[in-house]
């Protein structure tokens, strides 16, 4: 019990810390969040407080056999290059990525290289 509540403590003092870094950057956001069936990814300004481009794993047309769980590497990178697009569309070139906590390995790491290899700088 005891390290459930230090794990929680550890992930909100990440957060904490990587809010604070984004804050003095002055660039958008690219907010990614992992569930257990989707990934969500959101450019946004904070100093306006609006979402300028975002993008999903359930959305209408992202993956053309609908599998069950779309919470794998593959799905991370198609939604990193996706959301690349959008962003360029937009004329977006760098931002801060905001990783909500999570360590950066596996598929967070697939989807933050993807959203570099398609132009967007972090």
């Amino acid at each position: 019990m005891k390290t459930d509540v230090r794990k929680r403590l550890q992930v909100a003092k990440t957060k904490t810390r990587i809010k604070a870094k984004i804050k003095k950057s002055g660039k958008f956001r690219l907010a990614f969040f992992r569930g257990n069936k989707n990934f969500y990814a959101q450019i946004i300004d904070d100093v306006k407080g609006i979402t300028l481009v975002a993008a999903a794993t359930n959305e209408k047309g992202f993956a053309e056999s609908r599998e069950k769980n779309l919470a794998n590497i593959d799905s991370a990178v198609k939604l990193g290059k996706i959301l690349a697009e959008r962003a360029k569309e937009k004329s977006i070139t760098t931002v801060v990525f905001d990783r909500a906590g999570k360590l950066y390995h596996g598929k967070v790491k697939a989807f933050a290289d993807s959203v570099r290899e398609n132009g967007i700088e972090i």
